[in-house]
């Protein structure tokens, strides 16, 4: 029992760092390949849904939703890895992780800071320990086991679309930039 557990925790702890690369990646990156690709602007917003989220006059709901769906892996991560921490202890965590993006953006002029993406960054990490909570009452002892490979097909997925995404800019082919 004991060592099917460290297994997991090993399993985790591989996709917890593949998922941490990927979202940095993403956020500080901008998914680009190059550092003269990255944006070159500095941009700070404190005021809840507004400013970056606007988009002709309305709230783009769109950025809140990725920001969200982009924490919620890590929201059932951290709760996989430690299951003993407090809630709060687990949301202190995700908050200071995305802050940490949010302050880095701004320390490298690499995008805006903005406290919408802090909000939808830790609801997405709250949505992920409510989550794992739902899947311990429904699995007990085998979330972890359920989780792990879920996260595993998910990982799978996300991995060969940045390859396919990487092979397009390699072979010249314009799809989309992160701005």
């Amino acid at each position: 029992m004991e060592k099917s557990k460290n297994n997991q925790n090993k399993i985790t702890t591989g996709l917890l760092a593949i998922y941490l690369f990927t979202l940095t990646w993403i956020i500080l990156f901008k998914m680009q390949f190059s550092f003269q690709d990255l944006p070159d602007f500095r941009r700070i917003n404190l005021i809840p849904f507004a400013g970056s989220v606007i988009k002709n006059d309305q709230i783009d709901i769109g950025e809140i939703i990725y920001n969200v769906l982009a924490f919620i892996p890590f929201g059932m991560y951290i709760s996989m890895l430690k299951p003993s921490w407090s809630f709060l202890k687990k949301i202190a965590i995700i908050a200071g992780v995305s802050l940490l993006f949010e302050v880095l953006q701004f320390i490298f002029a690499i995008g805006g800071t903005d406290i919408t993406d802090l909000i939808g960054n830790t609801l997405g990490g709250i949505i992920g320990v409510g989550v794992y909570i739902v899947f311990c009452k429904l699995f007990s002892t085998k979330a972890n086991k359920i989780l792990n490979v879920l996260a595993s097909i998910g990982t799978i997925c996300i991995v060969t679309l940045l390859l396919l995404l990487i092979y397009l800019r390699i072979s010249g082919v314009i799809i989309y930039k992160v701005s």
